[in-house]
């Protein structure tokens, strides 16, 4: 089995907080949107691991402080639901900033990533310590 699974729980929406576990200089942001969120009239857009969101940076360096950034979510705290039948959740919500193509900013990953994640951005699974 390769690939992403059709269907994966979106843990995290709108107004979520997420810590950011890269060295760009965000220690947490908030979601604004879901680009390319295609989804009821009124529903709330959500994303899940592996997602990329568009975010403000809520806490952080002052220079990064009430930036827009986009984000890759690397863990949530929903459980997930992986093709061969493992469940898989983290101790957080977190995320990686990145460009608008998936180009990390920061050099330095803390903490696992989510394997959906890293399948999908090859630039955050060269950065990841761990792959989970």
């Amino acid at each position: 089995m390769k690939g992403i699974a059709g269907k994966q729980t979106k843990g995290v929406q709108n107004g979520s907080r997420l810590d950011v576990v890269d060295n760009t200089g965000a220690k947490v942001i908030e979601i604004i949107t879901v680009p390319g969120y295609k989804g009821v009239a009124r529903r709330v857009p959500s994303a899940g691991v592996g997602d990329l969101v568009i975010a403000s940076v809520k806490k952080g360096t002052p220079q990064m402080r009430r930036q827009i950034v986009y984000a890759v979510v690397v863990r949530q705290r929903r459980p997930t639901r992986r093709p061969d039948g493992t469940m898989v959740f983290f101790e957080d919500n977190a995320a990686v900033i990145t460009t608008e193509t998936g180009e990390t900013k920061g050099t330095d990953i803390k903490g696992p990533v989510a394997r959906e994640a890293a399948e999908r951005w090859p630039r955050v699974a060269a950065t990841a310590n761990m792959i989970v």
